[in-house]
């Protein structure tokens, strides 16, 4: 090939752009596919971590399954899954073949980036494009089956785990888990901004550890000031020491808190349908 029949570097390079764009829209096509059979898609997000996000994500999984759904629970924070620990995991996921199965506990189907550890303290070290890998190939490798609801727990903050998510799986939307502290609830509005510029739903706030120690109130006025739903309160209770199971299986006044957060998110998902 001549000088002059070569592409030029700006070609190249706008050519490399467009395949990138077509094997990204492929992906995401075929991930959709593959989630098909799920009725509801809920990412459970924070902007910072500490806050109750993991914790949310189970026991409103399990408060589902409790009422007779099919769910499952994707742990996506890669960097520390920790919902295998708090469901108190007895049965692992497996892989064969390029299929994995979850793993199972209190009629919750699990998969975590924690069943592919060596040990649970292991430091996972990745830069983001590790990230993105691992969370695309837990995406189209799945088999979930028929599922009601698929609770995904986001890693916390506005870098590339959850962009990756956001990105590459359609959800119905987002459950922002805040604090009563008021940098919680700056950390908060700053992931939600970041919701809102990718055009994905945000079904609302909910407000983490509310009581005598931390107060309450930072999630409802966020969502006010955000125009969002405040999905409802968790007060901070001692039965969260004990992780031999979730408290919304075995403490009345947790299971009621959680059945006014999905009433709400329901309510939210109708509105938008």
């Amino acid at each position: 090939m001549d000088e002059q029949s070569k592409p030029s570097p700006q070609a190249a390079q706008a050519k490399a752009r467009i395949e990138a764009v077509k094997r990204g829209f492929e992906q995401r096509r075929n991930i959709n596919q593959k989630l098909e059979n799920i009725g509801y898609k809920i990412g459970v997000y924070s902007g910072k971590g500490g806050v109750g996000k993991t914790s949310v994500a189970v026991n409103l999984a399990c408060y589902l399954a409790k009422q007779g759904h099919s769910v499952g629970i994707l742990d996506v924070d890669i960097d520390c899954p920790n919902v295998t620990k708090a469901m108190g995991m007895t049965e692992r996921a497996t892989i064969e073949d390029g299929t994995v199965t979850p793993g199972e506990q209190y009629g919750v189907k699990v998969v975590s980036m924690s069943y592919f550890q060596k040990s649970e303290d292991e430091a996972i070290i990745w830069r983001g494009p590790m990230i993105h890998n691992a969370i695309n190939q837990f995406l189209q490798m799945t088999e979930w089956g028929q599922l009601d609801y698929l609770i995904v727990d986001l890693p916390p903050g506005t870098s590339d785990g959850p962009l990756t998510v956001m990105q590459t799986i359609t959800l119905d939307g987002f459950v922002v888990v805040t604090t009563p502290h008021f940098l919680s609830a700056l950390d908060a509005k700053r992931s939600i901004n970041m919701i809102r510029k990718l055009n994905v739903n945000v079904l609302g706030i909910v407000e983490n550890f509310v009581g005598d120690i931390f107060g309450k109130g930072a999630g409802e006025t966020l969502a006010k000031e955000l125009q969002l739903s405040f999905l409802g309160g968790i007060e901070l209770r001692s039965e969260y020491r004990m992780v031999d199971i979730p408290p919304v299986l075995r403490v009345d006044e947790i299971e009621k808190e959680y059945e006014a957060i999905v009433a709400a998110i329901n309510t939210v998902i109708a509105s938008k349908n």
